[in-house]
C-alpha cells in the first residue's frame, strides 16, 4: 500500500463492510450442519449463531451507508448525502435500505418470536415425552407449535433471500463504482 491517505477514507472499510456482509451469508453453511449435526445440536447452534448473523445482517448495511464512497467532483457525494443522490436510488438506497430492513426484522423480530417457539416446544416436548420433529402424530398442542414455528422460520428464510438478492444488487453496483 504505498498511499496510505487512503486508509483516512472510507472506501477500505466500505468494501470490507461490503465483503463481511456478503460473507455472513449463511446458506451453505446452515445445509451442511442441519445435515451432519444431530438435530438438538443444529438448533443450539443455531440459536447461538443467528443473534450474531442478524445483528451483522442490520449494523453492515448502515456502515456501507455511512462509507459510501462519492463518484467525483461532478457526481453524487459520499455517504448519506450520496446514498440518497436520485442518481444511487436503484443501485444503491434500495438495496441496501432492503439489506437493513431485512436484518432488522429478523434481528428484533422474528429472532425473539423463534426462540419463544423454540421454548415452548421443548417444554411441549417434555409433557408429551416426544420431540417436536418426532413423526406424527403430535399433540394439538405440539402440531400448532409446529406450525406457528413452521411460518416464523419460512418468513425468516424469505427474508434472508431477500436480504441475499439485495447484497448481490448492491455488489454489481459497487463493482461499477470500482471500475
Amino acid at each position: 500500500m504505498s498511499d496510505k491517505s487512503i486508509m483516512l477514507t472510507g472506501a477500505p472499510y466500505h468494501v470490507l463492510a461490503y465483503g463481511s456482509l456478503l460473507g455472513t451469508t449463511t446458506c451453505v453453511g446452515t445445509i451442511i450442519q442441519f445435515k451432519t449435526l444431530p438435530r438438538l445440536q443444529f438448533s443450539n447452534l443455531q440459536t447461538k449463531t443467528f443473534p450474531w448473523y442478524f445483528g451483522l445482517q442490520t449494523t453492515l448495511p448502515v456502515i456501507l451507508a455511512v462509507t459510501l464512497p462519492g463518484r467525483g467532483p461532478f457526481g453524487a457525494g459520499a455517504g448519506i448525502n450520496g446514498l440518497l443522490d436520485p442518481s444511487n436510488r436503484w443501485g444503491t438506497l434500495v438495496p441496501l435500505a432492503t439489506a437493513f430492513i431485512t436484518g432488522l426484522a429478523n434481528w428484533v423480530y422474528l429472532l425473539p418470536a423463534s426462540k419463544a417457539c423454540i421454548a415452548e416446544r421443548r417444554a411441549q416436548e417434555k409433557k408429551d415425552g416426544k420431540m417436536s420433529w418426532d413423526p406424527a402424530p403430535h399433540s394439538q398442542e405440539m402440531a400448532a407449535l409446529n406450525k406457528k414455528f413452521g411460518i416464523l422460520h419460512g418468513i425468516s428464510s424469505l427474508l434472508n433471500v431477500a436480504h441475499f438478492v439485495a447484497t448481490i444488487v448492491y455488489g454489481v453496483t459497487l463493482a461499477g463504482r470500482i471500475n
